[in-house]
């Protein structure tokens, strides 16, 4: 693994912000679901939350913390793929519209899993990631 001096350069932050920005610009593209804003609210919140808890774990300066935000992370993409299917069943989004964000999220959820088994391995101290 290269050496991280900052969370903007894992990929895994690059990819949540990614998937942050397309489910925002599905949102606002359909009004019935923009005027649900609870449930539009939540969908924001979880997808920001993936990429806001690796940024916040990142910057904790410990191993343990770290991991524990990537957890948290990982369970923010679940929330987010599961409503994303609601958003699906409630049709404000069309199953070609979100196909490829299913996928992004799957493959988030599977570099943040080998992140924190690589962590596992590691006793590291600070925020420099080897």
């Amino acid at each position: 693994m290269a050496t991280i001096y900052k969370f903007e350069d894992l990929q895994v932050w690059k990819d949540a912000r990614d998937l942050a920005k397309q489910l925002k610009q599905l949102i606002d593209l359909n009004n019935d679901f923009k005027r649900d804003y609870k449930f539009s609210s939540q969908l924001r919140a979880s997808s920001g939350s993936i990429m806001d808890n690796i940024a916040e774990g990142f910057e904790r300066n410990g191993n343990m913390e770290f991991r524990q935000f990537l957890s948290i992370a990982k369970g923010s993409a679940g929330e987010t793929k599961s409503q994303i299917y609601r958003a699906l069943d409630y049709n404000y989004f069309k199953p070609e519209d979100t196909k490829d964000m299913i996928v992004l999220l799957e493959n988030i959820s599977k570099q943040l899993n080998n992140l924190i088994k690589y962590l596992n391995k590691k006793d590291f101290k600070g925020t420099k990631y080897q």
